[in-house]
């Protein structure tokens, strides 16, 4: 089929841009300037000119396409509400076209957005909040109501690989740089889950192909829960530092606006994705990943 992706040449939108190309599907990717669509071009897609406020180009590139996944979002946590606010007005721009059709529409959130106490699964649902994030999920519930063939795929904290240079764990080991020790929050117990970028594109590209329930959500999870401690040791070890222990109150000094996701408790199970989609993680864990030392290098 020919897929609309936007966030199509992201650290993860990439890996799914060639895992649709490696089985017989076409892409039309959004580019918002000519450095992305020179990549586009350069991966074998289409190129779809426009911008995640543009919401014209992307009824267009949704409406020119058999199913749509929804990757893109603004990595400003300066203003996150607006960039909320920005990517829920996305995905009901692209949904409403899908309104009568059997097109799938997959839209991207995370587990933490769902966090709950326990292990978080598939069939657990995000209630409104105060979190301006919610407002990802609530709208693919209201877009499945109308009878869109809509789902939300969940990434965890924590999406690695090769060429990671904006996610949680090069944040972590910059500031570990910087600080001359890495950092957790007393023992370091709370729990991360997270997969290989690899792993997650095929679970975007199986759930496009396999899709049927309107409103399913699938967890692109591998590891359902690493402690912080561990995370903490691996950096430590990386860049020749000390591991610190920070209480609860001290941890802003060390963490500054990352305090509250360096405290995420967040275990997360991906059983029933895995035997839905007949997806099973082959690629390196994120423990493997920090000891391939790729993370630390300049």
């Amino acid at each position: 089929m020919k897929v609309f992706v936007t966030g199509a040449t992201g650290f993860i939108g990439s890996a799914v841009v060639q895992e649709l190309l490696k089985h017989g599907h076409q892409v039309l990717g959004l580019a918002r300037n000519e450095e992305a669509a020179e990549k586009l071009k350069a991966a074998g897609a289409e190129v779809h000119r426009g911008d995640l406020n543009d919401t014209e180009s992307l009824k267009a590139g949704s409406n020119a396409s058999d199913g749509t996944i929804h990757l893109g979002f603004i990595h400003d946590f300066t203003r996150f509400a607006e960039v909320c606010a920005i990517d829920k007005a996305a995905i009901e721009s692209m949904g409403e076209q899908l309104i009568g059709t059997d097109k799938p529409f997959l839209v991207t959130s995370g587990t933490a957005v769902a966090s709950r106490d326990g292990i978080l699964t598939e069939k657990d649902r995000v209630q409104s909040s105060p979190n301006p994030r919610t407002a990802t999920e609530l709208a693919v519930d209201t877009l499945a109501s109308k009878g869109v063939k809509v789902a939300a795929v969940r990434l965890p904290p924590s999406v690695h690989g090769v060429g990671d240079a904006h996610g949680f764990i090069p944040i972590l080991v910059n500031m570990a740089r910087e600080k001359g020790v890495s950092a957790m929050i007393n023992e370091g117990l709370n729990k991360w889950p997270a997969v290989n970028r690899m792993d997650a594109a095929i679970v975007f590209r199986l759930a496009l192909e396999k899709l049927t329930e309107p409103g399913t959500r699938f967890h692109a999870v591998d590891d359902q829960g690493v402690p912080f401690r561990l995370i903490a040791d691996k950096i430590a070890k990386g860049l020749d530092v000390e591991v610190k222990s920070v209480t609860t109150e001290e941890a802003e000094a060390d963490f500054t606006w990352f305090t509250h996701f360096a405290m995420f408790n967040n275990l997360t199970s991906s059983e029933a994705t895995q035997k839905t989609l007949g997806w099973k993680p082959s690629h390196p864990s994120l423990l493997e990943d920090l000891d391939n030392g790729f993370y630390f290098q300049k």
